[in-house]
């Protein structure tokens, strides 16, 4: 399906009104300009992103130009082809639906401008030169063996009841995470071990447009009000990110669970209300992906393109974009909970102590 368009006026309005724009002073000596364009800032974790980059280029002489889009396919579409024409020399994105970029990679293209395809895979375009993203299937994987872990699979019979979600559709990363964590949890459905009692899943029937916490929160008072009125008890949940592991903590709260009878329920980002729902007994886990890592080396990965070089990859197979296959490298994903945040999140810099619940 041809999702790539050119949304010309009505999206050139709305980039003047809707993105956030932080666009460094250019100094004389200056090697350039990066455009850097971030879906949103409703979650903490791009706006590290986007921070760190931004400091991490300045510190090697670029100057940058800073977008949010708040999650608007349009603007994110307007906010690079305005990029294109203040004439960066490189462009560092992580899209907001990866289907509709075609078209202004094109002119991306034409005008010699180099793609780095930050953490979500650009799909569809023969120029995205490069990925820089975190292990993506792993995040799954790390997420399953979780559960089955906390509930003793291996040596309890069960069964016990989970409810699955994924994330949304138009996010490539959405379908590893998803894939990675059923790698390891489908054996356990197969055996009877798991159940999941709403029947629910298929990927495009868990999926969340957007990631959106509320509709998350609103699926699992559907799947509780549906599946679990009779008194019969949620195990876990299959939560691949935090924006919804949130929504869902707060639903089943609303519907009288405590941190003694909560499930066991993943995350992903190490969002601060996630990692504070973790150190409470909300939430089991969530996985971390260093923010700090990934930034630096799509910085690396965009000056050694910049200078004629090879930028360092680690995996030229996994990431088939219908296009092509992206040269990528994958930073490990770490599990955080209630035993190891401390090390993981606090003594490492990323959080301060008084950031949390403790």
């Amino acid at each position: 399906m041809q999702k790539a368009i050119r949304f010309g006026a009505v999206a050139s309005l709305l980039f003047m009104t809707a993105g956030c724009i932080q666009q460094s002073s250019g100094e004389e000596g200056s090697k350039g300009t990066i455009g850097i364009a971030m879906p949103t800032q409703s979650s903490e974790r791009w706006i590290a992103d986007g921070n760190q980059m931004v400091a991490y280029f300045e510190e090697l002489g670029y100057d940058t130009d800073l977008q949010y889009a708040e999650d608007i396919v349009e603007n994110q579409f307007s906010q690079i082809e305005n990029m294109i024409t203040r004439g960066v020399d490189a462009l560092v994105i992580a899209s907001i639906d990866g289907e509709t970029l075609t078209s202004v990679l094109e002119s991306a293209n034409a005008e010699n401008i180099p793609v780095i395809s930050y953490d979500r895979l650009i799909m569809n375009s023969e120029y995205v030169d490069y990925y820089a993203t975190f292990d993506n299937y792993k995040v799954g994987v790390l997420q399953g063996e979780y559960i089955v872990e906390a509930l003793n699979l291996e040596e309890e019979e069960g069964p016990f009841n989970i409810e699955l979600f994924a994330g949304s559709p138009d996010d490539n990363n959405a379908t590893f995470f998803f894939k990675g964590a059923m790698s390891v949890l489908q054996p356990y459905i197969d055996q009877g071990k798991l159940v999941v009692p709403s029947g629910q899943t298929d990927f495009n029937q868990i999926a969340i447009l957007g990631w959106d916490g509320a509709k998350a929160q609103s699926r699992m008072d559907n799947l509780l009000s549906s599946n679990y009125g009779g008194g019969e008890e949620l195990h876990a949940v299959l939560a691949p990110a935090d924006l919804l592991s949130i929504g869902i903590i707060a639903s089943l709260k609303n519907s009288g669970y405590t941190v003694d009878t909560m499930p066991i329920i993943t995350g992903q980002d190490a969002d601060l209300p996630a990692v504070n729902a973790v150190i409470k007994g909300e939430q089991a886990m969530t996985v971390f992906k260093d923010t700090r890592l990934l930034a630096k080396k799509a910085v690396e990965m965009t000056e050694a393109v910049l200078q004629g070089e090879e930028p360092e990859v680690n995996d030229t197979n996994t990431y088939d974009n219908n296009a092509k296959v992206v040269p990528a490298f994958l930073e490990e994903p770490v599990v955080v909970d209630q035993d190891n945040y401390e090390e993981v999140l606090v003594d490492s810099g990323y959080y301060e102590a008084s950031q949390l619940d403790q």
